[in-house]
């Protein structure tokens, strides 16, 4: 199984929203977005499709799966 690299933290500080605000939006916890942006956790395909959403993007902006 591949690791996935995403830029989730950086979209989150040029939006200047809290870790909070983001969950809040897409309805999951703020340890759930903690997770994905440290790396720890890989969100659903429908978690996924959200957080792009947010911010107006499509996935593949900010997840991007380690091809090594």
């Amino acid at each position: 199984m591949r690791d996935v690299d995403n830029d989730l933290k950086l979209r989150r500080a040029r939006a200047d929203i809290t870790q909070k605000e983001l969950a809040d939006a897409v309805e999951v916890s703020r340890q759930t977005i903690n997770a994905i942006e440290r790396g720890r956790y890989d969100p659903s395909l429908a978690l996924a499709f959200a957080l792009a959403d947010f911010f107006d993007c499509a996935v593949e902006d900010v997840f991007d799966p380690d091809t090594e």
